[in-house]
């Protein structure tokens, strides 16, 4: 584990704005939660009846008083988030909260209440500069429709409240009831006395603040951006790949085209990402020239800074992680990467015992293997390949992200190497596909195979690639990826802690759902070199976000259609 808490430059004043830059979205945030309770408080004492002095003769009763007072601090707790976040629409919409707190409580006795108003107001005013955070430019009529539909569902139920209080009431009777009471007063109906019951003033209220409470979490809602990659972003991403492709295993995965890509201001090194939901998710190490690396990863900070986006890494190498913590991120080592040296490996000896002779059984089977270039396989062996792969995938989710390419029988991508394992009846049982890695190298994108195929069809296949590495000129090849692999490893030793041991048996736990044990054994049995990979954030606080991020851009988690954002 590698750990960083940013370089700081600079003394005396310039050290100290600095440090009032980093801490006042956090403790304007914190002013306006305190805020917000204390208002609260204020609302439910005995000296608060006036609280909406303007029209205090239609001051809703104490039920909906409270439920107001609720709402106008629930309020305010939403942009306390949005303001942390450093959202401008958050800053301007808390200056309008602060001023109306301030002057309903001009005329009052609660000296408390009105301090808060101004200190917050005046804290908003002078530390305008720091809330920055940009908005997508087609959220508005998006926000606009939210408020529509949430107001049009509201009205609606609030009529059918008003109709049970009172069935004899005229149309224009229930509106006007209606849209009164989902501002919080008690409606006028002279057809009813004493009007609504205290349970559909609250009803009505709390159905008021829904609408408003929705629709501000859509107005503060991370921008979102279009996961896609421009061919010209591809073109130049390969010519950088050309050059530093050796460095990474993982640079290739670049190329998915669902993902975006940020240029250092040279064009010699970029990070490639998508943002998943309020995350700006990196994946690997920046690809290119290392020394344009701290470029890179600061444009890629920035417009996450631009748009409140929260900045994370995952899979990078002890190389990469090195570069984003000297940026400012911290790092967290999260497994290893399976690397076989292809110059040592053999079958030969009591090592490999095991996995010469699933390969042996398999052959003798009946099983025979092709490797080659996907520019070498004809167009109609690519398209039964791409069956067989469409065929033997688990589930309708394609998963992959950060480790996947996934498109077999792209004309772009003719030095991909292709391992197809046919039975004894001649039909495709198994495929690989590997991204090259530099010019020497290959790293695993797809390993499929039939579920009536032998038990150890991925293991011939694996070791026919070996097999045809002088071929190729191949000389190393990187396999699977083994999240937590050392707690596997060194918790079944002896003398393991009983930190270790619990840590362990939770993951064997997990494996019951995951293929987190399973996936490591199955990298081990070829005594692979072990390469370390981890996950870089910004804050302790904010590693969840990116973890959640990273198991829905690689399909683990899925949310509802409705829920997705666009790309």
């Amino acid at each position: 584990m590698s750990h960083a808490t940013g370089v700081r430059t600079g003394h005396g004043p310039d050290r100290a704005v600095s440090r009032w830059r980093a801490l006042a979205p956090t403790a304007l945030a914190w002013v306006v939660r305190v805020t917000a309770v204390v208002s609260l408080i204020d609302i439910v004492s005995s000296s608060s009846r006036d609280y909406f002095s303007s029209a205090a003769a239609d001051a809703a009763a104490d039920g909906s008083s409270f439920a107001i007072g609720s709402a106008v601090a629930g309020l305010q707790l939403l942009l306390a988030a949005g303001l942390r976040r450093r959202k401008r629409r958050a800053w301007w919409l808390l200056v309008g909260v602060a001023a109306a707190g301030l002057l309903t409580h001009l005329e009052r006795t609660s000296l408390v209440a009105l301090s808060c108003n101004v200190v917050l107001l005046v804290l908003l005013l002078v530390s305008r500069a720091e809330f920055t955070a940009r908005a997508e430019s087609v959220s508005r009529p998006r926000v606009a429709g939210i408020f529509l539909l949430m107001a049009g569902v509201s009205f609606a139920a609030g009529l059918a409240l008003t109709a049970d209080e009172s069935p004899s009431s005229t149309w224009s009777q229930r509106l006007s009831s209606t849209f009164f009471g989902l501002f919080g007063f008690t409606p006028d109906l002279p057809f009813r006395d004493p009007g609504l019951s205290s349970a559909n003033q609250v009803a009505l209220t709390t159905m008021g603040v829904v609408t408003v409470a929705v629709t501000l979490l859509a107005l503060l809602a991370p921008a979102r951006k279009r996961a896609r990659l421009e061919p010209g972003d591809e073109q130049r991403l390969r010519s950088l790949l050309a050059a530093h492709g050796a460095r990474d295993s993982l640079g290739y995965f670049a190329l998915r085209r669902d993902k975006s890509v940020m240029f250092s201001a040279t064009g010699k090194a970029a990070i490639a990402y998508r943002v998943v939901g309020g995350v700006s998710l990196a994946s690997g190490d920046p690809i290119g020239d290392p020394e344009a690396w701290p470029a890179a990863i600061r444009s890629w900070l920035e417009e996450a800074g631009d748009f409140a986006w929260v900045p994370g890494v995952v899979g990078c190498s002890e190389e990469g992680a090195t570069a984003f913590v000297r940026a400012g991120l911290d790092s967290l080592e999260v497994g290893d990467e399976a690397v076989l040296d292809l110059c040592e490996f053999t079958l030969e000896g009591r090592t490999h015992r095991g996995l010469r002779q699933a390969v042996g059984r398999v052959r003798r089977a009946g099983y025979t293997t092709a490797v080659s270039r996907q520019r070498d396989l004809s167009d109609d062996e690519l398209a039964e390949l791409r069956r067989a792969v469409d065929r033997f995938r688990n589930g309708d989710v394609e998963r992959g992200f950060s480790m996947a390419l996934g498109r077999i029988g792209d004309p772009a991508d003719g030095d991909l190497v292709v391992a197809s394992a046919r039975d004894c009846e001649g039909e495709v049982a198994g495929v690989l596909v590997f991204v090259p890695w530099g010019e020497d190298g290959l790293s695993l994108d797809l390993m499929r195979r039939s579920g009536s195929s032998e038990n150890g069809t991925v293991e011939l296949l694996v070791v026919a690639v070996t097999e045809a590495a002088r071929e190729l000129g191949v000389v190393r090849l990187s396999l699977n990826f083994a999240v937590f692999r050392s707690t596997f490893e060194r918790g079944s030793r002896v003398g393991a802690g009983p930190a270790l041991r619990l840590w362990r048996q939770v993951l064997l736990l997990a494996s019951r759902w995951w293929q987190i044990e399973s996936l490591y054994r199955a990298n081990a049995k070829y005594s692979p070199g072990w390469v370390p990979r981890f996950v870089c954030f910004r804050r302790a606080s904010e590693l969840p976000r990116v973890t959640l991020a990273a198991l829905e851009a690689e399909a683990f988690v899925v949310r509802p259609r409705l829920f997705r954002p666009y790309g």
